[in-house]
C-alpha cells in the first residue's frame, strides 16, 4: 500500500508542463535545436488577429530534428543558460 501512495504523491508534486508545437529553424548545435512557436494573439483594441513568434532552444538527446521539423515541445528544468525546453516528439519531417 506504501508504493501506490508514493506514486501518487509523485504526480501530485510533479506538476502541469506546458507544451507548444513549432518548427525548428535550426539544428546546428549539438543536441539542441531552436524551435520557432507561433502564437495568435487577438488585438486588445482593433480585434484583429496577429501572429506572434517567440524562438526557444530545446534538449533534443538524440540529434534526430532537422531544419524544417514540426516538433512536440515540452517545458523542463533548466538545462543550459538558454534551454529550457525538451523535444518530446517529431510531429513531421520536413520534406
Amino acid at each position: 500500500m506504501a508504493t501506490t501512495e508514493q506514486q501518487g504523491d509523485e504526480t501530485l508534486q510533479r506538476g502541469y508542463r506546458k507544451t507548444r508545437i513549432g518548427y525548428v529553424t535550426s539544428d546546428k548545435m549539438d543536441k539542441t535545436v531552436v524551435v520557432e512557436v507561433e502564437d495568435r494573439v487577438k488585438h486588445p483594441l482593433y480585434g484583429k488577429v496577429l501572429r506572434k513568434t517567440s524562438k526557444v532552444k530545446a534538449h533534443d538527446e538524440q540529434n534526430a530534428a532537422g531544419t524544417g521539423d514540426r516538433v512536440l515541445i515540452a517545458e523542463t528544468r533548466p538545462m543550459s543558460a538558454t534551454k529550457r525546453w525538451r523535444v518530446v516528439e517529431i510531429l513531421e519531417k520536413a520534406k
